[in-house]
């Protein structure tokens, strides 16, 4: 179950790791018919769920439920089915829509990571601010640092600021929506080259199980792969054991089984964020996370 206007390419990548362990293809349903105002439809007949788009004459009960490629702006939509489903005990690992909200609105993320010590640059959360409240927070945080919007996706919206002019455009550009939004202290995370780097470490049940380095070389752009990062799949032997277990513990803030957290070295280790769907396909494996994803779902059963 996904958005199928998404084109990243996980759904591909779950459907042939459903395939590959049960020798049968998955039954492919839009989320969206699921979401608020969606035709979809859910029944209990005989203790056995059964999904329902009228629409598409679908019916079908499910042994179980891959939820993925659901973006941030409408996961609050689709939070209704996902206590759904978990009422009824649907075995997935996409039902708790309290960690999801949690990793997907970053001051509630910042405000995760504060409770469960989870280091992270010193973060200040922004709701329509007065120029006075932006600049004393951007002083605070040594004028050098990364806006970026409370929702968002793909590293958009999201500008390293180092002067008060800066400053007031991201203001003035948050505003036009309006968007809450953050202000980050710099990780300086530089590679030995001069260019930014941070490493994506997906975690599934408590452990690592896929790496990569990001590195960008325009220094005023995010470290992600959507705005230019190169991304370089690392082996987890590579992975310094310290980010490993940085990684877990985010993912486990969150309240989350399977998550990407994007981290660096630097100040001693920092998370950035945690994605509740790290993109699966291009450059990544699908047998390293793909096929453990799915394994994790027929194990429910």
């Amino acid at each position: 179950m996904t958005d199928h206007r998404s084109m990243e390419g996980s759904r591909a990548a779950l459907a042939a790791a459903v395939e590959l362990l049960t020798g049968r293809p998955p039954v492919l349903i839009d989320a969206r018919h699921f979401m608020a105002g969606g035709a979809g439809r859910t029944h209990v007949v005989d203790a056995e769920v059964r999904f329902e788009v009228p629409g598409e004459g679908l019916t079908v009960a499910p042994s179980a439920a891959l939820v993925y490629e659901i973006q941030p702006p409408q996961r609050r939509g689709f939070a209704p089915f996902q206590r759904l489903l978990r009422r009824h005990q649907v075995a997935s690992l996409g039902t708790d829509a309290g960690a999801w909200r949690a990793a997907t609105e970053k001051n509630l993320t910042v405000e995760r990571f504060l409770q469960h010590g989870v280091p992270h640059m010193e973060t200040v959360c922004l709701s329509r601010p007065s120029p006075q409240r932006a600049a004393a927070a951007f002083d605070r945080l040594g004028r050098n640092v990364w806006a970026r919007p409370v929702l968002g996706t793909c590293g958009s919206d999201v500008f390293h600021l180092t002067t008060l002019e800066q400053l007031r455009a991201a203001t003035a550009h948050y505003e036009r929506f309006p968007r809450d939004w953050l202000i980050s202290r710099d990780a300086d995370n530089f590679n030995a080259e001069g260019l930014r780097h941070q490493f994506r470490v997906s975690v599934l049940d408590g452990r690592p199980v896929q790496a990569c380095e990001h590195v960008q070389a325009d220094p005023e752009a995010p470290c992600n792969e959507a705005q230019g990062a190169r991304c370089t799949p690392l082996p987890l032997a590579d992975l310094a054991p310290e980010l490993g277990k940085l990684a877990v513990s985010a993912t486990e803030s969150m309240g989350l089984a399977f998550a990407g957290v994007d981290l660096a070295a630097e100040n001693g280790g920092v998370v950035f964020e945690v994605n509740v769907h790290p993109m699966l396909g291009s450059v990544h494996p699908a047998e390293s996370v793909a096929v453990r994803y799915v394994q994790a779902h027929l194990s429910l059963l």
